[in-house]
């Protein structure tokens, strides 16, 4: 049975997927805004006070270090954050029967990253 697509829910799809580019760029910003300060403080106080880091760690080195855990942190919160809206879209759309996703009775206790939200 094939199933016809309209303009309207093309259009719809695009404009979410927008909305969860946005957001996800967002959180990433904010986490490498935190990530940014987190590490630079220690870099930069531990290069005036270590003889090893005064002698061995140059200001291009600083820099590197304190954008390289900026960097990591953007690109992991992003996708942390669009994953879990992809998560949260797809259950939505998802048929009733589907949706039923509990682990009683299964007789053992699941860790918590495998138990539905």
């Amino acid at each position: 049975m094939p199933s016809t697509v309209t303009r309207a829910s093309l259009d719809q799809q695009l404009s979410l997927a927008k909305q969860c580019s946005r957001e996800a760029a967002i959180a990433g910003a904010k986490a490498a805004a935190i990530a940014t300060v987190a590490s630079a403080i220690p870099t930069l106080a531990s290069v005036r006070v270590l003889p090893w880091a005064k002698a061995n760690i140059n200001p291009t080195g600083q820099a590197l270090i304190i954008s390289t855990v900026a960097g990591m942190a953007y690109f992991i919160a992003a996708d942390k954050k669009i994953l879990s809206l992809a998560r949260q879209h797809s259950y939505e759309n998802a048929p009733e029967h589907l949706k039923n996703t509990s682990f009683e009775g299964t007789g053992r206790v699941h860790p918590a990253f495998f138990r539905p939200l």
